[in-house]
């Protein structure tokens, strides 16, 4: 299948205008293929051939202006369009399509809970060619009207209201929208709806979660209303579409996406089993970034995908801000901090990096790759210290110049720093320069100097070239508090570079950089700061504020320049009195995933993870009264990961509950199952029991994981030949057998599959495509194998072996990251 490059897009659209889309799609027609009929009416500035793209199962027939056209003509997803004249054209195609089991195009699912069938589609990038014929790219917005054959006990969801009549389901025409955000839902879905200032609000998921739905909907509708409202205050362009409905829907590759007036959300949204507030607030922003997404996006749309900042960068820093702004989640950016932020500067620091705006992005493939840390975390990054350096009135009118300018039409970032410059005498173009047009992070280092009178000043040394406003927060102990706590000073706005030392008074027992984390940089301690951060950095008193210093050490460990022992000592310390649930989770998983699973040897690990269970416990004995439930449900859940032992954790499956709560639901007991796989203490007996409990989607992944956990030689034989073999596996089901396969408990037993996995990874790549490349080469990679003839196995599949894009990125990323840790382990032993 070729991809459309940037040259061959602009060519086209210097061309074509696309007036209007009609679509016919039968889903009646079996369990493999569907039926697609697509007229589209176009005119051409001049006489020229072109294309259009459709990735048929059969090619049934084609008519240009009333001729026919010969289906043999179609070359690979490519049907051409000869000697084309000025003016209108019709073009009528029909073809049978195929349904995906991969979230790409129109994915089928059947529920193993009630056989129940639903689809949905994910037409991103290049997907639409999966569903009906079209001129695929971004800047060739069109009118789609849509009209849906379905199973009788079926509802239809599409981006406008649709009226359903003997069967059909008919949608009112949309506004201008590009090709990727047209979107169908379809099968006998549980709805919720309400109204919302004249605008039919709705909430669908599959049947059998529809009670969980029905328990969160009033919770779901107020974030969705609280954040509608307050993009009114911010936006003077109003909501730009007929609905707003939002579906659940399974087997979503992403996290949701923001199809106009249908938003699509992976379903583990709708909670079956207990959840903490912060994976709540988690769901919340979510929401919030796919609502921004209708005006950055979707009413003003990228015109080539180098621009992919202006959607996902804009939707990422709006959402956090507008949670934090409408509704009961207040602090959000701790959680952007802890999460979100590691994302942005790993994905920055690796050879794959690239700008968050590049100049030049030559074909789809290639722009697919850049939906990573860089174009969400570190774009939403550079836009909170635009806000800051800009203020936030200037800030918005330039948003909403830029939307007056570009409303259902196509821009660039040139476009962009135009409307902002119309509002601010300050320099912008050239901020967009230091910061959307470079890649890797700054790194600032504090060094302070002692003056004769007593005295201190500070001076902030910067790698990199970019200009930074931050705060330093200047911390003093608590000498009433015999030194537990902190107490701040004063914060001292910066500019970096300086332009002379800023005077500080005393000596602070801490000296924090970015403070309030405005910025997008990886800052240092001086040795004094690095002495009160292990006195007493649960002492800060803001949650935000301790972010910052977390990530400052997790920073210092994959740097090198702080021992992975150090950081386990000081999450021992502090942890258990920690109160920000985003920090416990995200210092917990940092210390089990990376540190006891990577930067720390098979000889150091045992230490590691009973440190890491004593810490759980303090956390579990903290939290007894219950007033702590999220806190407690994290500390639960990692004590599982953790355990060395099966006893404790087996005792508590086979009761029922942990001693003093919570109850095992589903999501519990088969974390705890998978952990007793890992251990040997289980079997398939009780695997297949469990799934007879729990014969959901989310069961039978759980069964998937802990099948292949087992630790023996027919259980990994069987679980390689699913994922890499089979190709009957839905992409979730390869995620969760890849999750259960590779355990460092385990090294022994899989050690002859290291090698297998690059040829196996790059045969199934090429032939289910892209997103399973992405799970393969995300969950499926050795990570455990942190080795030299692992690393030299890896660089020589990626010179001789031809991966495709998708997947060759995957194991660029992996192998910078296995390339770390063994630096890591080197200069942690050296010291």
């Amino acid at each position: 299948m070729s991809v459309l490059t940037r040259d061959e897009a602009q060519t086209r659209a210097q061309l074509l205008d696309v007036r209007r889309y009609t679509i016919e799609l039968d889903l009646t027609t079996g369990d493999e293929t569907f039926g697609s009929r697509t007229e589209i009416r176009f005119t051409t500035r001049t006489g020229a051939d072109t294309f259009v793209e459709l990735k048929p199962a059969e090619l049934l027939s084609a008519t240009l202006d009333g001729q026919p056209l010969d289906p043999e003509t179609l070359d690979g997803n490519r049907l051409p369009l000869k000697n084309l004249t000025a003016g209108e054209h019709e073009l009528r195609v029909e073809a049978t399509m195929r349904y995906s089991r991969t979230g790409e195009g129109m994915h089928r699912f059947t529920d193993p809970t009630d056989g129940e069938a639903y689809v949905y589609t994910q037409l991103f990038m290049d997907d639409v060619q999966r569903v009906f014929a079209a001129f695929d790219q971004p800047d060739l917005k069109s009118v789609f009207e849509l009209s849906v054959k379905a199973p009788e006990s079926w509802t239809v969801l599409t981006n406008s209201v649709t009226d359903p009549t003997d069967g059909v389901w008919r949608a009112a025409p949309t506004p201008l929208i590009s090709t990727y955000l047209v979107a169908v839902a379809a099968g006998p879905w549980h709805s919720v709806t309400t109204e919302h200032r004249g605008l039919p609000f709705g909430l669908h998921c599959r049947r059998s979660l529809a009670p969980h739905l029905d328990a969160d909907a009033d919770e779901l509708f107020e974030i969705t209303r609280q954040c509608y409202d307050r993009y009114h205050e911010k936006f003077a362009e109003p909501y730009p579409f007929d609905s707003y409905d939002q579906a659940f829907v399974p087997e979503f590759n992403a996290g949701a996406m923001e199809n106009p007036g249908l938003v699509t959300f992976r379903d583990e949204f709708v909670y079956r089993s207990a959840v903490t507030d912060v994976e709540r607030q988690t769901r919340a922003m979510v929401i919030a970034h796919e609502m921004a997404h209708m005006w950055f996006g979707d009413l003003v749309t990228l015109r080539w995908w180098d621009d992919i900042w202006l959607n996902e960068s804009f939707a990422e820093y709006m959402g956090y801000q507008t949670l934090t702004e409408a509704t009961r989640f207040t602090d959000t950016w701790t959680d952007f901090g802890v999460v979100r932020k590691g994302w942005g500067y790993d994905a920055d620091q690796r050879p794959s990096t690239h700008p968050v705006a590049p100049e030049a992005v030559d074909d789809t493939a290639s722009a697919l790759l850049n939906f990573d840390g860089i174009s969400y975390a570190k774009g939403a990054s550079a836009l909170r210290q635009l806000v800051a350096w800009l203020g936030e009135k200037d800030f918005l009118a330039g948003i909403n110049t830029h939307f007056e300018r570009h409303k259902f039409a196509n821009a660039t970032l040139a476009d962009f720093i135009d409307s902002l410059a119309a509002h601010t005498d300050r320099d912008v173009h050239a901020w967009a320069d230091a910061w959307l047009r470079t890649t890797g992070v700054d790194t600032l280092t504090p060094s302070v100097t002692r003056g004769a009178d007593g005295t201190y000043t500070l001076q902030v040394d910067r790698t990199g070239s970019r200009p930074h406003h931050i705060a330093v927060g200047l911390y003093d102990l608590d000498v009433a508090d015999e030194g537990r706590h902190l107490v701040l000073r004063e914060r001292v706005d910066l500019d970096v570079p300086q332009a002379e030392p800023q005077p500080i008074g005393k000596r602070p027992t801490l000296l924090l950089l970015n403070d309030g984390d405005l910025s997008y940089a990886k800052v240092r301690f001086d040795p004094d700061s690095f002495d009160g951060v292990r006195t007493a950095l649960s002492g800060l008193p803001e949650p935000l504020s301790r972010a910052v210093v977390w990530n400052a050490l997790r920073d210092a460990v994959r740097d090198g320049e702080l021992p992975a022992a150090a950081y386990l000592e000081t999450a021992r310390a502090h942890l258990p009195h920690e109160t920000d649930l985003a920090l416990v989770q995200g210092v917990l998983s940092f210390a089990a995933a990376q540190i006891a699973g990577r930067y720390l040897t098979a000889e150091e690990r045992p230490a590691a993870l009973a440190t890491l269970s004593a810490l759980c416990r303090d956390l579990i004995r903290r939290t007894e009264d219950g007033d702590h439930p999220g806190l407690r449900l994290i500390a639960v859940r990692h004590f599982i990961d953790v355990a060395a032992h099966p006893e404790p954790i087996a005792a508590w499956l086979a009761d029922g509950t942990v001693p003093g709560g919570p109850e095992l639901d589903p999501e519990l007991r088969w974390r705890v199952l998978s952990r007793l796989a890992v251990l040997g203490a289980t079997d398939e007996a009780t695997i297949a029991a469990e799934l007879e409990r729990d014969p959901s989607a989310t069961g039978q992944e759980g069964a998937a994981r802990c099948r292949a956990a087992l630790p023996d030689a027919e259980s990994k034989a069987r679980a390689w030949e699913a994922m890499f073999t089979a190709d009957d596996l839905s992409n979730y089901l390869v995620a969760a057998t890849a999750q259960g396969f590779w355990q460092p408990e385990q090294a022994d037993l899989v050690r002859q599959y290291v090698p297998r996995y690059y040829t196996d990874a790059v045969a199934v790549a090429a032939r289910r495509g892209p997103a399973i490349a992405d799970v393969v080469g995300r969950w499926a990679f050795p990570v455990f194998a942190v080795d030299t003839e692992t690393l030299r196995l890896g660089e020589e599949c990626l010179r001789d072996s031809e991966p495709i894009p998708a997947l060759r990125r995957k194991l660029v990323d992996q192998l910078d990251d296995l390339g770390r840790a063994l630096r890591v382990r080197q200069e942690t032993h050296q010291s």
